[in-house]
């Protein structure tokens, strides 16, 4: 391809320009009344929508006024050109055919999911609704464009969805790869309704096992983890899923009791056992060797294989060790919140979840089941429902977590388009994940469990262990360990009226 200037002065000349936004020689996008404007600039003037202040319509308002710089629309700027979508009338960035990013996505995503009649597939319309009523249509455009040169990439894994070669089922999702796409593509398909719902750490987990059993070496230690994720790990997964919900957490230990046993039989086998003949002294030598936290995982597979017969039933496993992290103090927890409350610097998400923590002794993974609706007004009063009754929340608190719902991350894609999460994460229909807002509130000095510890403690300072409980959605045992452990009176004043509850 022959390049159609001369000389690198010409290229300068022909294409390159100092905006009149910026103030940088950037290339060329379009010459406006307002001077030569370069690309990012273009893109950038063109998103901004609101009413014109020169004619009071709604409109795009790429334009700027010359007396104060206001935004204004293509009309009152005096331009050449129009942004109108030839095919919807849209005012924004134009693509290819002068068309608006949702028309394009509408034409990509109907081409992709094309069965090859012509139409989309019927069991992928659902699919279709979802990603086409994204509020930022050029994301899903980015999506289907992503690594185009790949053969598993988004686009190519939807066509063949709609062309069935790839049956519509959670088992064929888990065998595809690069995993981290299929895995969206799942929970973008449970989310709109082609797909039964199914927790997704169930499906990370089921996921991940074929590739850790296909890196063992020998057939009858696969055959044995087999066993134990079959009749122990998965069933608990499922029983916890039913329960409650399963946390990053949950399925990070499940996947480490799979690699402990693993390197537990192994470690046998090199000293000429297997876990049929495993006595006494190898489970001591295995404890001494290694630290607390593969001694705590291995327990679990230990106590599976006594108890199915895979190993002898008289071997004897050490006592646990059990550490907890101390609390912080109580001038430390209020400097925490006052800094959360005044510091408008540190992200509004990482402020709202700190908040609850610190103030209502909520964990992340109890923090990021909220929903929108769990905050709510009583007149000019506003309550936080986390257990009976509703926990008041003071004014300076309410006004930010109200401006922080306002204001939401990750809601400008399909994935929760319309999330009622207090805290929605970046995967279809799920809230952000536990153990990624751990790390970033320790990121601005606030740990989450110190943190927890320290407001539990206030809590049954001033108020007895079971209101505790029940307001704060604690197990009345909890409370009152925790009662036991700190020191606190309640338990020990007289049956009777004391006066008005603190």
């Amino acid at each position: 391809m022959t390049r159609t200037y001369a000389t690198d002065e010409q290229y300068e000349r022909w294409f390159i320009a100092e905006c009149c936004r910026c103030g940088r020689r950037r290339h060329k996008a379009g010459h406006w009344p307002d001077g030569y404007i370069c690309r990012t600039c273009a893109d950038r003037a063109i998103r901004v929508r609101g009413t014109c202040p020169g004619c009071d319509q709604d409109r795009a308002l790429p334009g700027r006024r010359s007396s104060d710089g206001a935004a204004i629309c293509t009309t009152c700027a005096g331009f050449s050109q129009t942004f109108a979508c030839s095919r919807c009338g849209f005012e924004g960035k134009l693509l290819g055919g002068r068309l608006c990013e949702r028309c394009t996505l509408n034409d990509r995503l109907t081409a992709v999911l094309d069965a090859g009649t012509g139409r989309i597939r019927p069991e992928l319309r659902p699919l279709f609704d979802l990603l086409a009523a994204m509020e930022q249509p050029g994301r899903g455009l980015a999506w289907l464009a992503m690594h185009s040169n790949h053969p598993g990439n988004a686009a190519a894994l939807l066509q063949r969805l709609a062309l069935g070669q790839i049956p519509l089922t959670h088992d064929a999702l888990h065998e595809l790869q690069p995993w981290r796409t299929a895995a969206h593509l799942e929970e973008l398909l449970m989310a709109g309704g082609p797909l039964p719902a199914v927790d997704k750490h169930i499906c990370s987990f089921q996921r991940w096992l074929p590739g850790h059993l296909a890196s063992v070496d020998n057939a009858v230690r696969v055959k044995t983890i087999r066993l134990f994720a079959t009749w122990h790990v998965l069933p608990a997964l499922r029983a916890r899923a039913e329960r409650s919900n399963i946390t990053p957490s949950v399925r990070r230990n499940a996947a480490e009791q799979i690699t402990h046993a693993t390197t537990f039989l192994t470690w046998l086998h090199k000293r000429g056992r297997t876990l049929g003949s495993c006595r006494q002294s190898d489970i001591d030598a295995w404890y001494a060797e290694n630290t607390e936290h593969a001694r705590t995982r291995l327990r679990v597979f230990l106590t599976w294989a006594m108890q199915s017969r895979q190993c002898p039933r008289s071997l004897s496993l050490p006592a646990m060790k059990i550490s907890r992290r101390a609390p912080l103090t109580e001038d430390e927890r209020l400097a925490a919140l006052r800094r959360l409350l005044i510091d408008t610097h540190i992200p509004q998400r990482l402020r709202a979840a700190g908040i609850i923590v610190l103030l209502y002794a909520q964990p992340l993974t109890r923090v990021i089941q909220l929903t929108i609706d769990d905050l709510f007004r009583d007149g000019e009063d506003v309550f936080l429902r986390l257990g009976e009754p509703p926990s008041p929340v003071p004014g300076s608190v309410a006004s930010l977590l109200l401006d922080y719902i306002a204001a939401r991350d990750n809601m400008n894609t399909a994935t929760n388009r319309a999330s009622r999460w207090l805290f929605p994460g970046r995967r279809a229909g799920q809230p952000c994940r536990p153990d990624h807002l751990s790390a970033l509130l320790n990121e601005i000095g606030i740990p989450a469990a110190a943190a927890r510890g320290a407001a539990i403690r206030q809590q049954l300072l001033e108020m007895p262990a079971p209101v505790v409980a029940d307001a704060l959605s604690y197990h009345d045992k909890t409370t009152a360990r925790l009662l036991r452990e700190g020191g606190g009176g309640w338990n020990r004043y007289a049956a009777g009226e004391h006066g008005t509850s603190p």
